[in-house]
């Protein structure tokens, strides 16, 4: 008897056992390329990833730094399910002779916090200051047109502009002794300048020109992807806005997520930074990851209008909402 009672506990255990393995769904695999090194702008995907936001919506998410080549064209060539673009790029991607099949479905920051920035030290106050400096960029038209267009707004000379190809330097080794200004993102180097207690002159961009207030960074997906996998898209978009939304609501708990993946950002910057993009994650009483279409209209006419575009941009090509939450 003894036997047959330890016989019987051993076959429900295994029952349970193989009942439990059976009864749990696989999860589905999804690369999630980043636009560039891991920065505050990504946080909330890490947070998602970690506090297992993903996992509760059945994906497991493997977030990868780009290879060579951007984004737009890595997951056009289906080398992920998803990427972080920005909104330039994916207008460049849809509107060029041989388009890449790519839409833009969040954006990750609703304000641009991008603009142009140098030591305060040397005077440049405003974009009319920009003649007779050496400007540090990376090799874009795009950045030659939009100084072209913010001096021209002031009367001032664009010729008179020295364009330096600075690549990958930061703000802080290429205005030392490269350049006099570059373009930079607030929530990153412009923070980073206040942890330094070195002042800088900053140009926000929209501040000279409502237009530039675009889409930077934004959340991609191939088109054929997003129509064979609509409900992917729409949980990988749930649980990534509960990574923001956290983010928002606990920012130095959600830069604690952000420094376990990529403990070589430094911590004070990690936390100053996440707080700081608080304010343009989602605006106040908006939906995270909502675009407007009037952005998308308004600069990419402004890039037709200065030669950026081969052709203009329709924007239903360009981005959606409808695999948002709540949308």
């Amino acid at each position: 008897m003894k036997k047959i009672s330890l016989l019987l506990v051993a076959v429900l255990l295994i029952t349970m056992l193989t009942g439990c393995t059976a009864d749990k769904t696989p999860l589905t695999k999804i690369t999630l390329i980043l636009d560039w090194v891991p920065n505050t702008n990504h946080t909330g995907l890490y947070v998602a990833k970690n506090l297992g936001f993903y996992e509760a919506e059945g994906l497991e998410v493997d977030i990868i730094q780009p290879s060579e080549g951007g984004s737009a064209d890595l997951i056009a060539a289906g080398q992920g399910e998803f990427g972080i673009s920005y909104q330039e790029q994916v207008t460049y991607a849809v509107t060029a002779r041989n388009p890449l099949p790519v839409t833009a479905i969040a954006a990750i920051l609703q304000h641009n916090t991008s603009g142009f920035a140098s030591p305060r030290e040397k005077g440049i106050e405003s974009p009319s200051d920009f003649e007779g400096r050496r400007y540090g960029g990376w090799g874009s038209p795009m950045e030659i047109s939009t100084i072209e267009g913010l001096m021209a707004a002031e009367g001032a000379d664009p010729s008179k502009v020295e364009v330096v190809d600075i690549g990958a330097m930061d703000f802080f080794a290429a205005t030392a002794s490269h350049v006099d200004f570059t373009w930079i993102y607030y929530g990153w180097d412009g923070v980073a300048s206040e942890l330094r207690n070195l002042p800088i002159n900053f140009i926000l961009l929209q501040d000279i020109d409502n237009t530039l207030d675009f889409y930077t960074p934004v959340l991609i997906a191939e088109n054929s992807y997003l129509e064979s996998h609509p409900d992917i898209a729409r949980a990988f978009l749930r649980a990534t806005e509960k990574g923001y939304r956290y983010a928002i609501e606990n920012p130095d708990e959600a830069a604690a997520e952000l420094l376990k993946d990529i403990p070589e950002i430094d911590e004070d910057l990690a936390r100053a930074s996440v707080a700081y993009l608080g304010d343009f994650y989602q605006d106040p009483g908006e939906a995270w990851g909502v675009m407007d279409e009037s952005v998308w209209v308004n600069y990419s006419q402004w890039m037709f209008d200065r030669g950026l575009l081969e052709n203009p941009l329709e924007v239903s090509e360009a981005y959606t909402n409808e695999f948002l939450p709540g949308q």
